[in-house]
């Protein structure tokens, strides 16, 4: 196994320009949601030289990718993601999570045999949309049946093996009124800003009577046309998390409640869009995190393992609903990025530095090591067939 390991990292090392220029130009070209054209494209061309075959596009989805190569019993997932945020491109490091995704299977695809897997990279678009993403749409059109594990690394300020990400559900909100000269002739009006603006006060009041770990935030997508029109039209973004899928379905009621008040009390009328799809808690599985975790450190990298930074930083992902359903990690590797956090710009300036360089290499060359872990372990084998 160490045999195994030394030629692992030292294929990922010399894979390292390749990788490195990967995630450079992902970067340097960020693409929103189902739209990552060229970067899904790049991922599955990279993974294509080294003798993975390429699906594409996959599940139906224009920007979705399988890549497998191997024929072994065990089925091993590497996920990539590769969208970006809307404003401020690769903030979120997305361009890290593909390289180090490639590096890996790269370096694992002349092993496979050795290792009795059946290796896949699983290029899933769309994360950052919050609902529907392309992990539970590739679920639900059966991309990861048969599948027996899942992993993928995410950058972060800090190394956290298994962070803290939560259930959630994003929605649009839709709110129609009557035009009116807001001065001359008010009465004739329907304001749907006002409802807009009652729905987000009901939903201020009502932070004092949710749990601590549910989070409510959202944004104005469309607030009017003019000062001196009242409001026919109005629209707002939102999230709703809670700590998993049961609390979720318990708390989106109560929000969505606050929404119908502001129609209520201006006489607007009310559509709401999406949410049907949310997001699943990441459900680490600890066995393999405790491979992950060693390997990564045996790379030199530190862990924090508690405190407020890491209890309090919920985030939200697709991969969720694929823990549910296989088990799965989503470790944070760190990027030297502090104070810079995820989904600020300085974050996505960071995301191409050495120490994103590092990551990513680093990254690659810990899920590797974690494969080799699991695949040559005979009661993790049993327990991930059973």
């Amino acid at each position: 196994m160490t045999d195994l390991k030394t030629r692992l990292a030292d294929h990922v090392r010399t894979d390292a320009r390749t990788l490195i220029d990967l995630s450079h130009r992902i970067h340097a070209h960020p693409e929103l949601g189902f739209e990552e054209v060229r970067a899904s494209a790049w991922v599955a061309d990279t993974l294509a030289a080294a003798g993975l075959a390429v699906t594409r596009p996959a599940c139906d989805l224009p920007t979705a990718f399988t890549a497998t190569i191997g024929s072994g019993a065990l089925h091993v997932g590497i996920c990539a993601e590769y969208d970006a945020l809307p404003g401020i491109g690769h903030a979120c490091g997305h361009n890290i999570i593909a390289a180090s995704a490639v590096g890996a299977a790269r370096a694992l695809a002349p092993l496979v045999d050795t290792l009795g897997i059946t290796l896949t990279v699983f290029g899933t678009p769309a994360e950052e949309v919050g609902d529907a993403g392309g992990k539970i749409l590739m679920i639900e059109r059966g991309a990861f049946d048969g599948v027996h594990v899942a992993m993928m690394i995410h950058p972060g300020p800090y190394d956290v093996v298994t962070p803290n990400l939560i259930a959630s559900s994003t929605f649009d909100v839709h709110y129609a009124g009557k035009a009116a000269h807001a001065s001359a002739f008010p009465e004739l009006g329907v304001n749907a800003g006002d409802a807009l603006t009652i729905a987000q006060t009901a939903i201020g009041l009502l932070r004092q009577h949710i749990r601590p770990t549910d989070r409510v935030h959202g944004i104005v997508t469309n607030g009017g046309d003019a000062p001196n029109i009242v409001p026919a039209h109005t629209a707002g973004r939102f999230t709703v998390r809670a700590a998993n899928l049961e609390d979720l379905q318990q708390l989106q009621p109560r929000i969505h409640r606050c929404f119908e008040a502001g129609a209520i009390a201006t006489g607007a009328s009310l559509r709401t869009e999406g949410g049907a799809a949310p997001y699943a808690e990441v459900v680490h599985d600890l066995e393999l995190a405790a491979f992950y975790r060693r390997n990564a450190e045996a790379l030199g990298r530190q862990f924090m393992d508690s405190g407020p930074f890491v209890e309090r930083a919920a985030a939200s992902t697709d991969m969720g609903n694929v823990s549910r359903r296989i088990p799965s990690i989503h470790p944070m590797i760190g990027i030297d990025s502090f104070p810079a956090v995820n989904h600020q710009p300085d974050f996505a300036a960071h995301c191409i530095t050495a120490a994103a360089d590092q990551a990513l290499i680093d990254g690659a060359i810990a899920m590797a090591w974690t494969v080799v872990d699991l695949a040559t372990n005979a009661a993790t084998r049993q327990r991930l067939f059973g």
